[in-house]
């Protein structure tokens, strides 16, 4: 493979385990479009869900697509370091840039230090240098100039021309934009279509001819008693109809004397009941007397008698006569334009109209719009402040990770503190949701947790890793509390758990804890089968006693000694099996019974030990920040003193030194403590002694032997013994 040449010299350091670029300086900065991808350790974050300056992460994100790649970082760290003269200067992250500081030689050095000279003037500030607070408000900054370049001017845009000023307020008041000074303001589009809607207005009114108002200055009026009768007069009419069609539908068409009848209490604030009776009584010559109406729709009879001139009896066709006078009336309503300006009143328009200003104003936008690049400038200068500050710790948790494995910082993706199971946990991160998929590639163990706080109205999702401690007390369900990098607190329920060792210790012990668990949960299980088999006999004894029928069964010895025979039997097995152990142990030393103690242990702890040691060797966060977003080019290991400085245990005084009574109770169990143990351990020794004996095994100790064998003396006559040879 052909490996890429680098024509700067980068530094390299150690970092979570990991050789990884080392950034010391200016210059390394500057050079960073030089540095080859493949050593990046990141390629590409979200800017949301991190614990970093948001507007900083907006700068950065030039395409403002949600995500900061690295050519953006490197386009960054060009500008950065082309208009300020000392780069080394950015390692500090003050939030103090130097006047001196700008570079006064490029283009766009000079350019954003005029800007930053012009803020502090409209702050009203005289020193030479700009600092991050200085730019935090543009409100402020902009809040006394009449032109700022956005395009919008307000009624001080106007200057000393009253009439002028008072336009473009009554503009804002239909339709308005805020200005940069925070100032209700008005653009080209609002001017526009103002004068195109006073024009409108003023051509609608004067199609209005006399003509149009059958009833003059009273015709909006009398159309809406009209239009308040229409369907009730079209009721009377088809009710007339019905009658003269067939005279037995009167009484079905009439009023319901029942309906009237049914309405309890006072009849005059029954009126909406009694409105839904026909408006008069109808008959097959329809006729409407207008003097014999529905009480409750008397009043909108009256009113519209009086507005329309209607006589006293109407038939259909004169009251198709009378809605047909309103018809040039409605069209010229419907044709109805620019009722934008219709609350200023004709007058007040054609008066606009006439003095038209329009041009006036719309040089105004254009000497606004001529300060934008000013304007630009002076918010760029805000960008500036923002990267000198903060642009240096950026790359340190984006091309290094170095923020990670400081012990006195945190990284930008560490979003705060978890307490549970009486620990803490930092190593937190903000994510969408579970992943365990992905993250189960990391070897950690991990909590995931939905984070929710009522008093602030957010909720979200954590990625909690525990890095120490047992976790025998955790499950899904379980509460917590969880405190981001301000110190608010949230309530956090784990909704998922990623299993993975946390040390070898807790390996070792996984599986007899295993075992123990199985065995408990078989106990308990034969234990609500005995129970519940014990409770239906005692049932089932109750009810026979209490219906009067034969007592139980008698006593059953044979039975019984079956029991008992099966028993001794099993007994019998555990002795042979133990006698077969120490038929196999018989003739070792004690040290070996030691060693193959320790190998049996070994055989059932050292796969999972083995399995946790590798895995506590890779775990890596890298998984969890992919699941969230993050594209990581380099293994960000947790090793297993790295991990002891993420995850906090409780750490309690002993209890005698807070508590004299406890104090001297210690004091009391600790003697008889000792003196038992003495008694019971010379007790076992001499006991294991004496086993070891019986089975040929050489004991360290001299064991006192209870049945001492006598010693044979053989007779030897003096030839013999000179036979003998000497030992």
């Amino acid at each position: 493979m052909k490996k890429t040449s680098q024509t700067y010299p980068w530094k390299f350091a150690s970092v979570g385990g990991t050789v990884r670029v080392n950034i010391q300086s200016g210059e390394d900065i500057r050079h960073l479009g030089e540095l080859d991808r493949k050593l990046w350790t990141v390629l590409s974050c979200p800017t949301q869900g991190l614990e970093f300056d948001e507007k900083t992460l907006k700068y950065i994100d030039t395409d403002a697509d949600g995500k900061i790649r690295v050519d953006e970082v490197i386009k960054t760290a060009q500008w950065l370091t082309r208009v300020i003269k000392d780069a080394d200067s950015l390692l500090k992250g003050s939030d103090t840039l130097e006047f001196s500081n700008f570079n006064e030689s490029d283009p766009d050095g000079a350019r954003l230090l005029s800007s930053a000279r012009q803020i502090l003037k409209n702050l009203g500030l005289e020193k030479e240098s700009i600092s991050v607070e200085d730019t935090a408000d543009y409100t402020k900054i902009f809040a006394d100039t009449k032109f700022n370049g956005d395009g919008i001017v307000t009624p001080a845009s106007a200057g000393e021309d009253e009439a002028l000023s008072k336009l473009i307020e009554t503009i804002a008041g239909i339709a308005s934009a805020t200005d940069r000074s925070g100032v209700a303001g008005i653009t080209a589009d609002h001017i526009e279509a103002f004068y195109a809607a006073c024009a409108d207005y003023k051509a609608w009114k004067e199609a209005g001819t006399p003509d149009v108002f059958p009833f003059g200055d009273k015709t909006a009026d009398a159309l809406a008693a009209v239009e308040a009768l229409k369907d009730k007069v079209a009721d009377y009419f088809m009710r007339c109809k019905l009658i003269g069609f067939d005279e037995a539908t009167s009484a079905a068409l009439d009023v319901n004397v029942d309906k009237i009848a049914a309405i309890d209490g006072n009849l005059a604030a029954a009126a909406d009941q009694i409105a839904l009776q026909p408006l008069a009584k109808p008959s097959k010559d329809g006729k409407l007397h207008l003097d014999a109406v529905n009480p409750a729709w008397k009043a909108a009879v009256d009113a519209m008698k009086a507005l329309t001139d209607a006589p006293k009896v109407l038939d259909e066709a004169s009251w198709n006569e009378i809605l047909g006078k309103f018809g040039p009336y409605c069209a010229w309503i419907g044709a109805k334009k620019g009722g934008e300006v219709e609350a200023l009143g004709l007058e007040c328009v054609e008066a606009i109209l006439k003095e038209d200003k329009k041009a006036a104003l719309l040089e105004l936008i254009e000497k606004d719009k001529a300060e934008e690049a000013n304007a630009l400038s002076i918010e760029e200068v805000g960008k500036l402040v923002s990267l000198y500050k903060n642009f240096y710790r950026f790359l340190n948790n984006y091309v290094v990770l170095a923020d990670f494995y400081d012990p006195e910082k945190k990284a930008i993706f560490q979003a705060g503190r978890l307490y549970i199971d009486q620990r803490s946990t930092d190593l937190c991160v903000k994510v969408a949701g579970p992943a365990p998929e992905i993250s189960s590639l990391s070897g950690m163990y991990i909590l995931y947790c939905a984070c929710t706080s009522e008093k602030l109205g957010k909720s979200f999702n954590i990625a909690a890793v525990l890095t120490d401690g047992d976790v025998d007390g955790l499950r899904e369900g379980k509460n917590a509390v969880f405190y981001d990098r301000e110190g608010n607190d949230y309530t956090a329920k784990v909704t998922a758990i990623v299993d993975n060792p946390i040390s070898v210790r807790q390996a070792f012990w996984s599986p007899y804890k295993k075992v123990a668990r199985m065995i408990n949960d078989r106990i308990d299980k034969k234990a609500a089968e005995k129970n519940e088999k014990s409770m239906a006999g005692l049932t089932a004894a109750t009810n026979t006693a209490a219906d009067g029928k034969a007592p139980a069964a008698p006593f059953d010895i044979a039975k019984y000694a079956g029991i008992f025979a099966a028993v001794g039997m099993a007994i019998g097995l555990i002795g042979a099996a133990l006698a077969g152990v120490v038929a196999a142990l018989k003739g070792i030393t004690w040290w070996q019974a030691l060693i193959i103690i320790a190998v049996v242990l070994l055989l059932i702890s050292g796969p999972s030990m083995f399995i946790a040691w590798r895995k506590l060797r890779k775990r890596d966060v890298g998984p969890i920040l992919n699941a969230n977003g993050w594209a990581i080019n380099a293994k960000a290991l947790v090793r297993v003193k790295f991990g002891k400085t993420l995850t906090s245990l409780a750490e309690f005084p002993k209890l005698t030194a807070v508590d004299e009574k406890a104090r001297k109770a210690q004091a009391r169990r600790r003697f008889w403590g000792w003196f038992c143990g003495i008694v019971i351990i010379a007790a076992v020794a001499l006991w294991l002694c004496n086993v070891l004996a019986a089975i040929g095994i050489k004991s360290p100790l001299k064991c006192y032997n209870p049945d001492p064998v006598e010693e044979v003396v053989e007779d030897v006559t003096p030839g013999d013994a000179e036979a003998a040879p000497a030992e």
